[in-house]
């Protein structure tokens, strides 16, 4: 698509404003590495447009510090100091979730998971944020702990101007029929077929 010419023009009724802005669900599926990466590249766009970032991830640990994370944290910081770009908030399973986690409790991740999905659909209907990562939120759904039904169901129902962007493997076919965009990312080389382990500033 040169100059960002499309291919057909839909006969949907809308003008080419509003299916300019209408708001996307994106899939970022396959067994490459880059597919949160390329998400992370979408949100940071739009925290330059000043609007407001919610990032979820699944099944990262909290130990473990992803380089995007600090980055998005420092912006929101930046955001409310300065009033540039916009709101920032990160959340991880592996921290219980800030608003379901009961100190002193085990970790159960499915009910985690399922929880984190029951805010996030909280917060679609509220319209609380422009863009949601949902960061390897395909392998709650692979798992059985989150209903795939209910996710379709409720992107496809959400109001206003919200885009979801929705990394993982295995993305079920029933997520890839109701997104705007899916990419697949597919591995031709990688240094780890080398015996070169993941290095700081590349993996995290």
């Amino acid at each position: 698509m040169p100059q960002g010419q499309v291919e057909t023009v839909p006969d949907d009724g809308l003008t080419t404003r509003q299916r300019r802005n209408r708001p996307l669900v994106v899939v970022h599926t396959g067994t490459m590495k880059g597919k949160s990466t390329a998400a992370f590249g979408l949100a940071l766009r739009g925290w330059a447009q000043g609007w407001s970032i919610g990032v979820f991830q699944f099944v990262k640990s909290a130990k473990w510090k992803v380089g995007e994370e600090a980055a998005f944290r420092a912006l929101g910081r930046v955001h409310a100091e300065t009033g540039e770009g916009g709101p920032v908030e990160w959340h991880k399973m592996g921290e219980g979730w800030s608003w379901a986690r009961k100190p002193g409790t085990e970790s159960d991740h499915a009910a985690e998971a399922l929880e984190g999905w029951r805010e996030i659909r909280r917060r679609i209907e509220a319209q609380a944020h422009d863009v949601y990562v949902l960061d390897e939120f395909t392998y709650p759904m692979k798992w059985g702990w989150v209903d795939v039904a209910e996710v379709v169901e409720v992107l496809n129902a959400r109001e206003g101007r919200q885009h979801v962007i929705i990394t993982g493997r295995d993305a079920a076919p029933e997520l890839i029929a109701a997104a705007d965009l899916v990419m697949e990312t597919s591995k031709i080389k990688h240094p780890m077929d080398a015996g070169q382990k993941g290095q700081r500033g590349i993996e995290w």
